[in-house]
Protein backbone atom coordinates (compact mmCIF):
# COMPACT_ATOMS: atom_id res chain seq x y z
CA UNK A 1 0.00 0.00 0.00
CA UNK A 2 1.24 3.47 -0.93
CA UNK A 3 -0.16 6.67 0.53
CA UNK A 4 -1.12 9.35 -2.01
CA UNK A 5 0.24 12.36 -0.13
CA UNK A 6 -1.96 15.32 -1.07
CA UNK A 7 0.16 17.75 0.93
CA UNK A 8 3.37 16.79 -0.88
CA UNK A 9 1.75 16.78 -4.33
CA UNK A 10 0.06 20.11 -3.59
CA UNK A 11 3.36 21.66 -2.45
CA UNK A 12 5.08 20.52 -5.64
CA UNK A 13 2.36 21.95 -7.89
CA UNK A 14 2.31 25.24 -5.95
CA UNK A 15 6.06 25.68 -6.46
CA UNK A 16 5.54 25.23 -10.22
CA UNK A 17 2.70 27.77 -10.11
CA UNK A 18 4.91 30.23 -8.23
CA UNK A 19 7.42 30.16 -11.10
CA UNK A 20 4.64 30.43 -13.66
CA UNK A 21 3.03 33.44 -11.93
CA UNK A 22 6.40 35.26 -11.78
CA UNK A 23 6.89 34.65 -15.51
CA UNK A 24 3.37 35.89 -16.29
CA UNK A 25 3.93 39.08 -14.31
CA UNK A 26 7.08 39.74 -16.36
CA UNK A 27 5.26 39.01 -19.62
CA UNK A 28 1.97 40.85 -18.98
CA UNK A 29 2.93 43.49 -16.41
CA UNK A 30 0.58 42.27 -13.69
CA UNK A 31 -0.23 39.23 -11.59
CA UNK A 32 -3.33 37.04 -11.85
CA UNK A 33 -5.98 38.11 -9.31
CA UNK A 34 -8.59 36.00 -7.51
CA UNK A 35 -11.61 37.62 -5.86
CA UNK A 36 -13.42 35.64 -3.15
CA UNK A 37 -16.82 36.63 -1.75
CA UNK A 38 -17.88 35.20 1.60
CA UNK A 39 -21.32 35.78 3.10
CA UNK A 40 -21.82 35.47 6.85
CA UNK A 41 -19.58 33.91 9.47
CA UNK A 42 -19.75 30.15 8.93
CA UNK A 43 -16.54 28.93 10.67
CA UNK A 44 -15.84 26.19 8.09
CA UNK A 45 -16.32 28.63 5.20
CA UNK A 46 -14.07 31.18 6.87
CA UNK A 47 -11.37 28.54 7.30
CA UNK A 48 -11.60 27.51 3.63
CA UNK A 49 -11.43 31.13 2.49
CA UNK A 50 -8.39 31.86 4.67
CA UNK A 51 -6.68 28.88 3.04
CA UNK A 52 -7.45 30.24 -0.43
CA UNK A 53 -6.13 33.72 0.34
CA UNK A 54 -3.00 32.24 1.92
CA UNK A 55 -2.40 30.05 -1.16
CA UNK A 56 -2.72 33.11 -3.43
CA UNK A 57 -0.01 34.86 -1.43
CA UNK A 58 2.26 31.81 -1.58
CA UNK A 59 2.14 31.48 -5.38
CA UNK A 60 2.52 35.25 -5.77
CA UNK A 61 -0.98 36.07 -7.04
CA UNK A 62 -3.10 39.02 -5.99
CA UNK A 63 -6.32 38.36 -4.09
CA UNK A 64 -9.34 40.27 -2.91
CA UNK A 65 -11.54 39.15 -0.04
CA UNK A 66 -15.05 40.60 -0.01
CA UNK A 67 -16.84 39.89 3.28
CA UNK A 68 -20.59 40.46 3.29
CA UNK A 69 -23.00 40.14 6.25
CA UNK A 70 -25.31 37.14 6.63
CA UNK A 71 -28.23 39.54 6.10
CA UNK A 72 -27.05 40.77 2.68
CA UNK A 73 -29.85 40.76 0.11
CA UNK A 74 -29.62 38.62 -3.00
CA UNK A 75 -29.89 41.82 -5.06
CA UNK A 76 -26.85 43.36 -3.34
CA UNK A 77 -24.82 40.15 -3.69
CA UNK A 78 -25.62 39.95 -7.41
CA UNK A 79 -24.66 43.62 -7.78
CA UNK A 80 -21.26 42.92 -6.19
CA UNK A 81 -20.75 39.96 -8.56
CA UNK A 82 -21.62 42.18 -11.55
CA UNK A 83 -19.11 44.76 -10.35
CA UNK A 84 -16.32 42.15 -10.13
CA UNK A 85 -17.31 40.63 -13.48
CA UNK A 86 -16.75 44.06 -15.03
CA UNK A 87 -13.43 44.69 -13.24
CA UNK A 88 -10.58 44.01 -15.67
CA UNK A 89 -8.11 43.60 -12.79
CA UNK A 90 -9.99 40.51 -11.53
CA UNK A 91 -9.32 37.23 -13.37
CA UNK A 92 -11.05 34.67 -11.17
CA UNK A 93 -14.18 35.03 -9.06
CA UNK A 94 -15.84 32.67 -6.61
CA UNK A 95 -18.58 32.89 -4.02
CA UNK A 96 -17.95 30.59 -1.05
CA UNK A 97 -20.76 28.08 -0.57
CA UNK A 98 -23.04 27.37 1.24
CA UNK A 99 -25.01 30.62 1.21
CA UNK A 100 -27.73 31.73 3.64
CA UNK A 101 -31.15 30.21 2.94
CA UNK A 102 -32.66 33.45 1.62
CA UNK A 103 -30.21 33.51 -1.30
CA UNK A 104 -30.68 31.36 -4.42
CA UNK A 105 -27.32 29.59 -4.97
CA UNK A 106 -28.14 28.78 -8.60
CA UNK A 107 -28.83 32.44 -9.36
CA UNK A 108 -25.48 33.39 -7.79
CA UNK A 109 -23.52 30.74 -9.73
CA UNK A 110 -25.28 31.76 -12.98
CA UNK A 111 -24.33 35.41 -12.34
CA UNK A 112 -20.56 34.78 -12.28
CA UNK A 113 -18.91 35.43 -15.65
CA UNK A 114 -18.13 32.10 -17.32
CA UNK A 115 -14.66 33.51 -18.12
CA UNK A 116 -13.94 34.12 -14.42
CA UNK A 117 -15.65 31.00 -13.05
CA UNK A 118 -12.63 29.40 -11.34
CA UNK A 119 -14.86 26.87 -9.53
CA UNK A 120 -16.17 25.49 -12.83
CA UNK A 121 -19.77 25.60 -11.53
CA UNK A 122 -21.31 27.91 -14.16
CA UNK A 123 -23.76 26.08 -16.49
CA UNK A 124 -21.59 27.15 -19.44
CA UNK A 125 -18.56 25.37 -18.00
CA UNK A 126 -20.61 22.35 -16.93
CA UNK A 127 -22.04 21.99 -20.45
CA UNK A 128 -18.60 22.38 -22.03
CA UNK A 129 -17.18 19.67 -19.73
CA UNK A 130 -19.86 17.19 -20.78
CA UNK A 131 -19.53 18.13 -24.45
CA UNK A 132 -15.76 17.65 -24.33
CA UNK A 133 -15.02 21.30 -25.10
CA UNK A 134 -12.42 23.57 -23.44
CA UNK A 135 -13.70 24.64 -20.03
CA UNK A 136 -12.84 25.39 -16.43
CA UNK A 137 -12.85 22.01 -14.67
CA UNK A 138 -14.13 21.97 -11.04
CA UNK A 139 -11.27 22.01 -8.54
CA UNK A 140 -11.87 18.85 -6.51
CA UNK A 141 -12.48 16.52 -9.50
CA UNK A 142 -9.42 17.94 -11.29
CA UNK A 143 -7.38 17.41 -8.10
CA UNK A 144 -8.66 13.82 -7.84
CA UNK A 145 -7.45 13.10 -11.38
CA UNK A 146 -4.02 14.60 -10.63
CA UNK A 147 -3.75 12.34 -7.58
CA UNK A 148 -4.67 9.25 -9.59
CA UNK A 149 -2.15 10.29 -12.26
CA UNK A 150 0.56 10.68 -9.58
CA UNK A 151 0.32 6.95 -8.78
CA UNK A 152 1.50 6.00 -12.26
CA UNK A 153 -1.45 3.60 -12.57
CA UNK A 154 -2.89 3.88 -16.11
CA UNK A 155 -6.60 4.77 -16.10
CA UNK A 156 -7.42 3.65 -19.66
CA UNK A 157 -9.32 0.37 -19.70
CA UNK A 158 -9.76 0.26 -15.93
CA UNK A 159 -13.09 -0.11 -14.15
CA UNK A 160 -13.81 3.00 -12.07
CA UNK A 161 -16.62 3.36 -9.54
CA UNK A 162 -17.62 6.77 -8.18
CA UNK A 163 -19.81 6.69 -5.06
CA UNK A 164 -21.76 9.93 -5.04
CA UNK A 165 -23.58 11.88 -7.76
CA UNK A 166 -23.23 15.50 -6.70
CA UNK A 167 -22.76 18.21 -9.30
CA UNK A 168 -19.62 19.40 -7.50
CA UNK A 169 -17.70 16.09 -7.28
CA UNK A 170 -19.47 12.87 -8.28
CA UNK A 171 -20.70 13.71 -11.77
CA UNK A 172 -17.70 15.73 -12.98
CA UNK A 173 -15.12 13.24 -11.67
CA UNK A 174 -17.02 10.46 -13.47
CA UNK A 175 -16.81 12.47 -16.71
CA UNK A 176 -13.06 13.07 -16.26
CA UNK A 177 -12.50 9.35 -15.66
CA UNK A 178 -14.56 8.62 -18.80
CA UNK A 179 -12.41 11.11 -20.74
CA UNK A 180 -9.35 9.18 -19.51
CA UNK A 181 -10.90 6.03 -21.07
CA UNK A 182 -11.98 4.28 -17.88
CA UNK A 183 -15.22 2.30 -17.81
CA UNK A 184 -17.23 4.25 -15.25
CA UNK A 185 -20.08 3.38 -12.88
CA UNK A 186 -21.73 6.08 -10.76
CA UNK A 187 -23.06 4.47 -7.59
CA UNK A 188 -25.25 6.05 -4.91
CA UNK A 189 -27.62 5.37 -2.01
CA UNK A 190 -30.12 3.55 -4.27
CA UNK A 191 -27.54 1.29 -5.95
CA UNK A 192 -28.47 -2.38 -5.55
CA UNK A 193 -25.77 -4.42 -3.78
CA UNK A 194 -23.39 -1.49 -3.49
CA UNK A 195 -20.55 -3.57 -1.94
CA UNK A 196 -20.52 -5.89 -4.98
CA UNK A 197 -20.46 -2.93 -7.38
CA UNK A 198 -17.56 -1.36 -5.47
CA UNK A 199 -15.59 -4.61 -5.41
CA UNK A 200 -15.38 -4.45 -9.22
CA UNK A 201 -13.52 -1.14 -9.11
CA UNK A 202 -9.86 -0.85 -10.03
CA UNK A 203 -10.28 2.83 -9.11
CA UNK A 204 -12.76 3.76 -6.36
CA UNK A 205 -13.63 7.42 -5.74
CA UNK A 206 -15.77 8.01 -2.65
CA UNK A 207 -17.68 11.28 -2.17
CA UNK A 208 -20.85 10.71 -0.17
CA UNK A 209 -20.28 12.55 3.13
CA UNK A 210 -20.81 9.53 5.40
CA UNK A 211 -18.02 8.82 7.91
CA UNK A 212 -16.11 5.56 7.35
CA UNK A 213 -18.89 4.27 5.08
CA UNK A 214 -16.66 2.20 2.80
CA UNK A 215 -15.58 -0.95 4.63
CA UNK A 216 -12.98 -3.59 3.73
CA UNK A 217 -15.61 -5.87 2.12
CA UNK A 218 -16.34 -3.14 -0.45
CA UNK A 219 -12.83 -2.87 -1.87
CA UNK A 220 -11.08 -4.94 -4.52
CA UNK A 221 -7.55 -5.97 -3.48
CA UNK A 222 -5.03 -3.74 -5.25
CA UNK A 223 -7.51 -0.95 -5.98
CA UNK A 224 -6.66 2.75 -6.03
CA UNK A 225 -8.95 4.44 -3.47
CA UNK A 226 -9.57 8.20 -3.45
CA UNK A 227 -11.47 9.45 -0.39
CA UNK A 228 -13.05 12.86 -1.02
CA UNK A 229 -15.05 12.88 2.22
CA UNK A 230 -14.21 14.95 5.26
CA UNK A 231 -16.26 14.39 8.40
CA UNK A 232 -15.82 15.56 11.98
CA UNK A 233 -16.21 12.76 14.51
CA UNK A 234 -17.63 13.02 18.03
CA UNK A 235 -14.13 13.39 19.51
CA UNK A 236 -13.39 16.31 17.17
CA UNK A 237 -11.01 14.42 14.87
CA UNK A 238 -11.50 14.28 11.11
CA UNK A 239 -12.15 11.18 9.07
CA UNK A 240 -13.07 10.38 5.49
CA UNK A 241 -15.88 8.40 3.89
CA UNK A 242 -13.58 5.36 3.85
CA UNK A 243 -12.70 3.30 6.94
CA UNK A 244 -9.00 3.97 6.36
CA UNK A 245 -7.52 1.53 8.91
CA UNK A 246 -9.60 -1.38 7.58
CA UNK A 247 -9.32 -0.55 3.87
CA UNK A 248 -5.74 0.74 3.44
CA UNK A 249 -3.98 -2.67 3.71
CA UNK A 250 -6.03 -3.95 0.76
CA UNK A 251 -5.22 -1.11 -1.61
CA UNK A 252 -2.33 -0.36 -3.97
CA UNK A 253 -2.76 3.39 -3.32
CA UNK A 254 -5.04 5.37 -1.00
CA UNK A 255 -5.52 8.99 0.06
CA UNK A 256 -5.52 9.90 3.76
CA UNK A 257 -8.00 12.25 5.46
CA UNK A 258 -6.91 14.86 6.30
CA UNK A 259 -3.94 15.54 4.01
CA UNK A 260 -5.32 13.94 0.86
CA UNK A 261 -7.76 15.52 -1.57
CA UNK A 262 -8.26 18.71 0.51
CA UNK A 263 -4.88 20.37 -0.14
CA UNK A 264 -5.14 19.58 -3.87
CA UNK A 265 -8.52 21.35 -4.18
CA UNK A 266 -7.08 24.73 -3.19
CA UNK A 267 -3.99 24.21 -5.36
CA UNK A 268 -6.15 23.50 -8.40
CA UNK A 269 -8.10 26.69 -7.62
CA UNK A 270 -4.80 28.59 -7.97
CA UNK A 271 -4.09 26.79 -11.25
CA UNK A 272 -7.59 27.57 -12.56
CA UNK A 273 -7.12 31.26 -11.71
CA UNK A 274 -3.87 31.33 -13.69
CA UNK A 275 -5.66 29.65 -16.62
CA UNK A 276 -8.46 32.26 -16.47
CA UNK A 277 -5.83 35.01 -16.47
CA UNK A 278 -4.07 33.60 -19.56
CA UNK A 279 -7.32 33.12 -21.49
CA UNK A 280 -8.41 36.68 -20.72
CA UNK A 281 -5.01 38.14 -21.65
CA UNK A 282 -5.00 36.25 -24.95
CA UNK A 283 -8.43 37.63 -25.85
CA UNK A 284 -7.35 41.25 -25.48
Amino acid sequence: MELIDGKALSASVKLQLKERVAALETEYGRKPCLAVIIVGENPASQSYVRGKIKACAFVGMDSRLIELPESVSQEDLLAKIAELNADDAVDGLLVQLPLPKHIDEDAVIDAISVEKDVDGFHPGNVAALWLGKPCMVPCTPKGVMMMIESTGVPVAGKKAVVIGRSNIVGKPVAKLLLDANATVTIAHSRTADLPAVCREADILVVAIGRPKFVAADMVKPGAVVIDVGINRQADGTLCGDVDFDAVAPLTSHITPVPGGVGPMTITVLMSNTVDCFIRRMNKQ
